[in-house]
C-alpha cells in the first residue's frame, strides 16, 4: 500500500487527510507536534517526529505546516525522494529556494503547489475566456478579497494562528495569495508592483491586515488588487475589462458574467447552483496523484509557486519602501 506523509496537522492538513482517505487507498502518516492525538482509522498513523515518518518510507509528502517551515520541510522530504504537494505560499522568504529547486531537479520529483482556486469552476471558465480572447485586448483588472480573520476558525483563538503571526509567515498578502496566483495564471509574469500594505484595523495582529496594490503585467495590463482581514462576510470578486467587453465574477452569486460591447448587454456564461468548496481541494489532489502516477509535470509546479511568492514579497517591499518594485 502506498504511503503518503502529511507534515503539519492544522486545518488544511486535516482537510487533505480527509480527502486522501476518500480519494485513494493509501496509508497516511501524520507528522504533528500535537500530543496524544488519536484518529479512528486503521489507515492512519501518527508520529511526533519527522524521522519516524520517513523511516516508514512514504513515497509522497504533503507540506502543510507553517509557511516559514515549508522550504526546510520540503528539502528534507525531497532528499528522501518524496514527490511533493506543497501548500501555498512556497515560503515567506527566498532563503534556500534554489537549494530546493536543485534537489527536485536532480531527483526528478513531481511537485504541485496547493493553489486550489485554479480548480474553481468560475476561475477556470475565466481563464478559458481569456485564452479565447473573448473580450479582445485586456486593459485592466480589479480583484477583491475580503474576509474577517476571527471567523476563519471560530473554535480557535485567531491571535495564535499562523495567519496572524509574522514569524510564521502570516499576514494578508501571503495568506491570501490565491488572487496573485490566478492573476499570474491569467496573464503571465508581472513587471512591477506598487502597494500600500500594512496593519490598519483594530484586530490583535502583528502582521499586515490590509493591502491595495497596482500590478503591471507585461502586456500592459494593469491589475488593482485589494485584500483585507477585517471585513465580514467573506467576499471575492474579479472584473476584467477589455476592448470588446467585460468579464465579471463574485463569490456571492458564483456566476461568470460577460458584457458584450456590440450587443450592449450582460450574458451569464456559467452559474454554479450548488457550489461545494471542498471540491476544489479534491480536484487538485486527483490531478496531483495522476501526475505522480504518470510522472508528468503538474499544472502548478514549484516554479509557478515561486512567481506568486515573488509577487507577494514585492508587494510587501513596495509598501515598506514606498516605491514601485520590479518583480523578479
Amino acid at each position: 500500500m502506498e504511503k503518503i506523509l502529511i507534515v503539519g496537522y492544522g486545518s488544511i492538513g486535516k482537510r487533505h487527510v480527509k480527502n486522501l482517505l476518500r480519494e485513494s487507498n493509501c496509508e497516511i502518516l501524520i507528522c504533528t507536534k500535537q500530543k496524544n492525538l488519536k484518529l479512528r482509522n486503521k489507515r492512519v498513523k501518527i508520529h511526533n517526529s519527522l524521522k519516524q515518518c520517513l523511516d516508514e518510507k512514504p513515497s509522497i509528502g504533503f507540506v502543510t505546516n507553517e509557511t516559514n517551515l515549508h522550504v526546510e520541510t520540503a528539502i528534507k522530504l525531497a532528499r528522501s525522494n518524496l514527490d511533493l504537494f506543497l501548500e501555498k505560499p512556497v515560503s515567506n522568504s527566498k532563503k534556500n529556494i534554489n537549494k530546493l529547486k536543485k534537489i527536485i531537479k536532480e531527483k526528478k520529483l513531481i511537485v504541485q503547489m496547493g493553489y486550489h482556486f485554479r480548480y474553481h469552476k468560475c476561475i477556470k471558465k475565466i481563464h478559458q475566456m481569456i485564452l479565447e480572447k473573448k473580450i479582445g485586448k485586456i486593459i485592466s483588472v480589479q480583484v477583491e478579497n475580503n474576509s474577517y480573520l476571527p471567523d476563519w476558525h471560530p473554535h480557535e483563538d485567531y491571535t495564535k494562528s499562523y495567519a496572524s503571526r509574522d514569524k510564521l509567515g502570516g499576514g494578508i498578502v501571503l495568506t491570501q495569495i490565491h488572487e496573485l496566483d490566478y492573476l499570474y495564471w491569467f496573464f503571465g509574469k508581472p513587471k512591477s508592483v506598487f502597494s500600500v500594505t500594512g496593519k490598519f484595523s483594530n484586530l490583535k495582529l502583528s502582521v499586515d491586515d490590509f493591502s491595495t496594490s497596482i500590478i503591471e503585467f507585461k502586456q500592459k495590463i494593469i491589475a488593482e488588487v485589494h485584500l483585507d482581514f477585517f471585513q465580514g462576510p467573506d467576499f471575492r470578486s474579479c472584473k476584467i475589462k477589455g476592448t470588446d467587453g467585460v468579464i465579471y465574477w463574485n463569490s456571492d452569486l458564483n456566476q461568470v458574467k460577460y458584457f458584450n460591447n456590440k450587443k450592449r448587454k450582460w450574458e451569464i456564461i456559467l452559474k454554479l447552483n450548488n457550489f461545494q468548496r471542498n471540491q476544489m481541494y479534491i480536484d487538485e489532489i486527483r490531478d496531483f496523484l495522476i501526475s505522480v502516477k504518470e510522472r508528468k509535470k503538474t499544472n502548478n509546479d514549484l516554479n509557478d509557486g515561486i512567481v506568486s511568492m515573488n509577487m507577494a514579497l514585492a508587494i510587501k517591499k513596495s509598501a515598506k519602501n514606498k516605491k514601485i518594485i520590479k518583480v523578479k
